[in-house]
């Protein structure tokens, strides 16, 4: 059960910051017909309960050179040099997310590359990490969804 309860008006915030995290809260209060001060209050409670951390930036990769994706499952010798492995990651900056996994793969990563040579060569990177038996990877096509949205909005109905 949650210790915050969010309520239309929470919702609604959340709702225009999914969308763009920039935007000021003038034009929040716009949209919603309150004030700003309001806004930045309910906001502010939302950060210090812990329900928005932060904000984040929408990069487009594929501008920058670096469109492609791949999804490395990482097989570790022993589940106790996961730490380490976690670690060493975060050496390689390709690697930009990494989830430690039950099932197949130890840990779970997604890498970005300019293209298949440079994703060769970061597979490389991470197969030459201590502890680390062998991977499997998966290369992304197409990112067919990415939509932050209707789980928002689902835990909304929940609530």
């Amino acid at each position: 059960m949650p210790k915050f309860k969010l309520d239309e008006v929470d919702h609604q915030i959340l709702d225009i910051l999914i969308d763009n995290t920039r935007i000021p809260f003038t034009d929040i209060s716009k949209k919603l017909l309150i004030s700003a001060g309001t806004v930045h209050v309910r906001v502010k409670k939302m950060e210090d309960a812990g329900i928005i951390k932060g904000s984040s930036l929408n990069v487009d990769y594929e501008k920058l050179g670096y469109s492609f994706i791949a999804y490395v499952g990482i097989f570790l010798e022993k589940n106790n040099t996961t730490q380490k492995a976690l670690q060493d990651l975060k050496d390689i900056p390709f690697v930009t997310v990494a989830h430690i996994t039950t099932g197949k793969f130890n840990v779970f990563c997604k890498v970005r590359a300019r293209d298949t040579k440079h994703a060769k060569d970061i597979i490389f990177m991470i197969d030459d990490i201590s502890g680390v038996l062998r991977t499997e990877t998966m290369i992304s096509l197409e990112e067919s969804i990415n939509d932050k949205k209707r789980l928002m909005h689902t835990i909304f109905n929940d609530l």
